[in-house]
């Protein structure tokens, strides 16, 4: 999960550097056609039986609902900080409780109720309604969580009956087709030099969800689910690193609190359970 975590902040790195270049769309696009593409050497060990399944439906509501927050999620990498806009995206453990009550008939412990709490007080720090200080892009991360949230219950549900390689395939095949669709209106060629940071993305991107998806086949998200929040460390040093942006006050207090909440949340469950 950790190595998830550093390979999607470095993604992020990638699709903030070409969305100064390209349009939302096509980013999005790339992401998820050299994704794609770097799956192609697992699928000669998957075969053709390795590929079948029942679950199309559960697949389909999967991708849409990635590839929705992957709009939102790149949207807001491109306007705000990386480490802001990884944070919100990862709040997705305080919209978890409400996505799996509905979708999967889980009943949330009300040990997990406070912990969200704090979560959310954590988002409206982060957020920072008000004159002259909200910045709307900001509620595009949170929607980026939400629909992140329900993409990973998702995953959740697969990883019951498909192997990883699997789900992620599917996925990659659904988001590519599905954000294919608005290129003949947005569609810009890359320049020259961006095509390398292009398949950078894929790669990371492939290599990231591959390792998430491991780390919940192995374990429950109980256990490992804490770790992803390592992301908005690595996407912290980024910032820092390469566009010389530092976190202010707000931010580092708003953060803590969406990180102790989604860590709490978590192990309350397991107690609970």
């Amino acid at each position: 999960m950790i190595a998830s975590a550093f390979l999607f902040a470095a993604m992020g790195a990638t699709v903030k550097a070409a969305s100064r270049q390209l349009p939302n769309s096509m980013v999005v696009f790339f992401r998820n056609l050299l994704g794609l593409a770097a799956l192609l050497p697992w699928l000669p060990r998957l075969g053709r039986r390795g590929l079948g399944t029942a679950s199309l439906r559960e697949h389909l509501i999967r991708g849409l609902a990635g590839l929705a927050s992957m709009y939102c999620f790149f949207y807001a990498i491109a306007h705000l900080r990386l480490a802001e806009a990884m944070l919100l995206n990862y709040s997705l453990p305080l919209f978890m409780p409400f996505i799996e009550k509905t979708w999967l008939g889980e009943q949330t412990p009300r040990e997990v109720w406070w912990a969200l709490a704090i979560g959310f007080l954590g988002l409206f720090l982060i957020l920072r309604p008000g004159p002259g200080v909200f910045n709307p892009v900001a509620l595009v991360g949170v929607a980026s969580a939400v629909l992140a949230a329900l993409a990973q219950v998702g995953v959740r549900r697969l990883t019951r009956t498909e192997p990883p390689e699997r789900i992620v395939f599917y996925f990659a095949v659904v988001a590519t087709a599905v954000s294919a669709l608005p290129l003949a209106r947005t569609w810009t060629t890359p320049p020259a030099a961006l095509w390398g940071i292009l398949a950078l993305m894929g790669v990371l991107a492939t290599l990231g969800q591959l390792m998430l998806t491991r780390a919940y086949s192995l374990a429950p998200a109980v256990q490992v689910g804490p770790f992803i929040y390592t992301s908005v460390v690595f996407a912290g040093l980024l910032d820092a690193g390469l566009w010389g942006q530092w976190p202010d006050a707000f931010f580092m207090a708003g953060a803590g609190l969406v990180c102790l909440a989604g860590i709490l949340a978590l192990r309350r469950r397991r107690i609970a359970s």
